[in-house]
């Protein structure tokens, strides 16, 4: 059986960071207040030459590295943004153009937000399953910074900017175990960015995320617990196979009612969201990548990824690293 082995993290983080006592002269709003809420700390912000593109590029280029691949060795690169570079040609396709390739399948998915890592990397686990391709570049990469309303307290001490990549290869060891993925459109005004050609739209609304923020948070535990449950069960294991947990790094209280649902203790789940925030689709592999170059995250050690976000769409992946 053909398996998708991780094979290689990276990473980039903007130099410029913003702490909660910036935050406390542009709004609002208290460093006690953001931490007891959301237990963000600071969040880095991009520079005005930093894109989604040139981000992706960085951690792209640092997992191929890791991997041991060029990138001629890639088959396939999805990107999940929400804040491309431009609307078309994708960012992948800018990205692939960067990288001194063509002729590889590259596209971005830029309507699952938080989630979208967690989409990306189940399309790939496909590809290479059925052995169309060998090499897949899974990136997420966000310019947070550029679509919040820095007028308000509830968004815009949330989101940060970064970009997390991963290099998926085909092995006969086991990898990704399985990914299931859900959405439901019920809930499409609880997180939202309302760019788009659809009708007529109050441009300067549009340019900003919507969040209903205590909605969110509610459906963000339940939703996920199940999708734990549902995760385990298709693979027959117990919580106690799960070495660590990669959570969405949306909000502190939802990390931790997940680590509880697992049972695991929080020196066992991949947490980044004191320093970098909110970062979109990047969370994922940012906190991945984190815990995978320390050292704490180890080759054979069992994983548990997952993300939530507008749509709502979430999803998860059991690995085997």
């Amino acid at each position: 059986m053909t398996y998708a082995h991780i094979l290689g993290t990276g990473s980039y983080l903007p130099e410029k960071i913003l702490t909660n006592f910036d935050l406390e002269k542009m709004v609002e709003t208290t460093n006690d207040w953001i931490v007891e809420r959301t237990g963000i700390h600071k969040r880095h912000i991009a520079a005005a030459h930093e894109t989604a593109l040139t981000m992706a590029e960085q951690a792209a280029r640092q997992a191929m590295a890791a991997a041991n691949i060029t990138p001629a060795d890639i088959d396939l690169i999805i990107i999940a943004t929400t804040t491309p570079e431009k609307m078309f040609p994708s960012t992948a396709c800018l990205l692939q153009q960067k990288l001194g390739i063509s002729g590889c399948a590259a596209f971005d998915l830029n309507s699952t937000a938080c989630a979208g890592f967690m989409y990306g990397l189940s399309i790939a686990d496909q590809f290479i399953r059925n052995k169309t391709m060998k090499h897949a570049l899974v990136i997420g990469s966000e310019v947070m910074s550029r679509v919040v309303d820095w007028n308000d307290r509830t968004t815009c001490v949330l989101f940060g900017d970064g970009a997390g990549a991963v290099v998926l290869g085909a092995s006969d060891k086991p990898g990704i175990l399985s990914t299931h993925l859900h959405a439901d459109g019920n809930y499409k005004d609880v997180l939202s960015l309302n760019v788009g050609l659809g009708k007529p739209m109050d441009v300067e609304q549009a340019l900003f995320i919507q969040m209903t923020g205590n909605q969110l948070f509610k459906l963000a535990v339940n939703i996920l617990g199940d999708l734990f449950d549902e995760t385990l069960t298709a693979n027959r294991l117990e919580k106690s196979a799960v070495d660590w947990l990669v959570p969405h790094q949306a909000n502190i209280r939802i990390i931790l009612a997940m680590a509880k649902k697992l049972n695991l203790p929080l020196e066992r789940v991949a947490i980044t969201l004191e320093e970098q925030g909110n970062t979109s689709s990047a969370s994922i592999p940012l906190a991945l990548d984190k815990a995978v170059r320390d050292g704490r995250i180890k080759r054979g050690d069992m994983l548990l990824l997952e993300g939530f976000g507008g749509g709502l769409a979430w999803g998860s992946a059991l690995i085997q690293y």
